[in-house]
């Protein structure tokens, strides 16, 4: 407990833009978010005033982290389970718990997890050799799409194998170099869709609308809230799967389901146990930011509203595109300019190409209109034109 203000600690490992925009939450609620993050130039260094340096990796740099927070949370899910599990085992209360977390840290443990809550999965199999990859693709017919069972974000740990040929030489050199593996089916999706829900230690849940995600090179692009042309039965539907999968795993905090609109239905693609940028939008588009929301849910406090505050909500991140040209200012200069309404968000990230440095968002009532400007603001800022 602040012993200034008597309010609670709420620590945040990682410091990177989703410690940046939840301390930005935390200034509302009369905090400095606490943020253990590796160097002085990471995004929430830059800002928070509360900052202690350590790696996510090293168990007492958490330990020393902790002394002090009354609750402990993440900006991403690579620490440790055992070292979660040790430091809830120690006192330190950790939000999301190390039994839910290891679901979004572990795709073979999630795939797993959700077979047997009945949740809709694409056929999968573990892979623990070449033979393993050549089976399943015979199976289920190429192509199929091998992912690393950790560590992967981004686009990154995930090959689209095309063939048996392609399939042997990639999957041993994968195994060879130490990286746990599994295999999906490669599913015939109309689009992809997330959904948020936030969940208290009380058990309290509060969801978010869907919302449709578009992808590039494995990367997201663009936000569209609410989903568009999404039928309410099946909103709803999404909406249920995420709070039943929420209670099941016991998530303190938010969780963000991914999902694949498919001719037979949803499917799930990934879980995420944090704010997640499929729900940058709420920063203007919802009654209660996902960071607001995050902070409200460890600290067991009741749920914000999360209806829309537009018809429409449109986000669109930021690249970072090739070095050279007008300067980021200048380019504000010219967004600003002709899109007055648009909200920028800059991480405090070096530009380097690919490399998501920002996002804006843009509200309004007509899809095309909006989807339009927010794209005309991204392409300001990661390009100098419109």
């Amino acid at each position: 407990m602040d012993s200034r203000t008597g309010l609670p600690v709420v620590g945040m490992v990682g410091g990177g833009q989703l410690a940046r925009m939840t301390h930005q939450a935390a200034i509302a609620l009369g905090q400095s978010l606490r943020v253990l993050a590796l160097a002085p130039d990471d995004g929430a260094a830059l800002v928070a005033a509360d900052v202690q340096y350590g790696d996510h990796t090293d168990l007492t740099a958490l330990r020393t982290f902790a002394k002090g927070c009354d609750v402990v949370t993440f900006d991403h899910e690579h620490v440790p389970n055992a070292h979660v599990r040790a430091l809830t085992d120690e006192g330190v209360k950790l939000f999301p718990p190390a039994e839910a977390l290891v679901h979004a840290q572990d795709k073979r443990v999630m795939r797993e997890r959700l077979g047997e809550l009945g949740a809709p999965n694409p056929a999968w199999r573990p892979v623990e050799s070449p033979a393993d990859l050549l089976a399943f693709g015979a199976e289920v017919g190429w192509p199929v799409v091998l992912k690393a069972a950790r560590g992967g974000y981004d686009g990154r740990g995930v090959w689209m194998v095309d063939d048996a040929d392609q399939a042997a030489e990639l999957a041993a050199a994968l195994l060879d170099g130490g990286t746990p593996l599994l295999v999906e089916e490669r599913v015939a999706l109309r689009r992809e869709l997330a959904v948020q829900v936030a969940r208290s230690p009380f058990g309290q849940v509060a969801a978010y609308p869907v919302v449709e995600t578009v992808q590039s090179d494995g990367i997201c692009v663009e936000v569209l809230a609410p989903a568009p042309d999404l039928p309410e039965e099946q909103a709803l539907a999404a909406q249920q799967l995420a709070i039943d999968l929420a209670t099941a795993l016991g998530v303190v905090g938010l969780l963000a389901v991914e999902l694949f609109d498919t001719p037979a239905g949803l499917v799930v693609n990934e879980l995420a146990m944090r704010p997640h940028n499929s729900g940058h939008w709420t920063i203007e588009g919802a009654r209660t930011s996902q960071f607001e929301q995050h902070l409200r849910a460890v600290l067991d406090y009741p749920m914000g509203d999360t209806s829309l505050t537009a018809p429409v909500a449109v986000m669109a991140n930021v690249l970072g595109g090739e070095p050279g040209g007008i300067s980021i200012d200048e380019r504000l200069h010219h967004l600003f300019a002709a899109e007055p309404g648009a909200k920028v968000h800059l991480y405090g990230k070096q530009v380097r190409p690919g490399r998501k440095i920002g996002h804006v968002t843009v509200l309004g009532t007509d899809l095309t209109d909006v989807r339009a400007r927010a794209a005309r603001a991204a392409r300001w800022l990661q390009e100098g034109r419109a």
